[in-house]
């Protein structure tokens, strides 16, 4: 029996195997990333760096495990448990819902059973109600790579479609920031500048002290009521 059994934990340890060579390695790095100082922020079955935002655990409910991704659903906002400043964060997402909505927030902190900071826009930008009734306009501060609410987005981005894994990125360094998404560059700023303050002065945070300036804060993942995975979660600080 034990012989038996070893025998199918191997085929299905091989099938795995098998099945990953075929979409590529997720949730490792390579000598070269790590000589880079990249490090995983999951790796794919422990989600022992996140917890719950304005909590200390990961949620009990809502978010998932499932084939080496975190999937949300219904548990509220997780942030990372350590803070970044200077960093490259880099990650895979996939929408499953039409119309989907996420994001990933950086530079965040918390207050009042909320957490605030810059948001990569997560969109599915044609299926949203926004872009159907006129509310968001094709690459504007509201659609997939922006810098939500405040800076649009490159007329050039490409965005795969709902159901598709597309690969994001996020370049903090000093007041720069670069949002990046499938290999193009979509979106910059300067924390602090004169048409950065400008930008805030006229938005739905001009009341928050401070906002997206602070020297370090949290990485958020958002939960946005839709149904979005996550892989590759990677940072290096820089």
């Amino acid at each position: 029996m034990k012989k038996i059994f070893a025998v199918l934990i191997f085929a299905f340890l091989s099938g795995y195997a098998v099945q990953m060579q075929g979409q590529g390695a997720i949730n490792t790095l390579t000598k070269k990333e790590f000589k880079q100082g990249w490090k995983l922020l999951f790796d794919g079955l422990n989600p022992s760096q996140w917890r719950s935002a304005n909590k200390t655990d990961f949620p009990a409910k809502g978010w998932q495990i499932k084939e080496g991704c975190m999937v949300s659903g219904g548990g509220g906002n997780l942030v990372s448990k350590e803070e970044y400043g200077n960093f490259e964060l880099s990650w895979d997402w996939k929408m499953i819902d039409t119309g989907g909505n996420s994001g990933v927030k950086y530079f965040v902190k918390e207050a009042k059973n909320d957490a605030l900071g810059i948001e990569y826009q997560m969109l599915d930008d044609t299926g949203h109600p926004w872009m159907k009734d006129g509310r968001m306009h094709l690459n504007d501060f509201h659609t997939v790579g922006a810098i939500y609410e405040l800076y649009p987005t490159a007329a050039n981005k490409v965005t795969k479609p709902v159901g598709e894994w597309n690969t994001s990125r996020i370049l903090c360094l000093g007041k720069h920031i670069e949002h990046w998404l499938n290999g193009i560059k979509v979106a910059e700023c300067e924390r602090g500048s004169v048409d950065y303050n400008a930008r805030i002065a006229s938005s739905k945070f001009k009341d928050i002290p401070n906002f997206g300036v602070h020297e370090k804060g949290l990485i958020l993942l958002q939960d946005h009521g839709s149904v979005v995975w996550f892989r590759n979660i990677k940072i290096r600080k820089m």
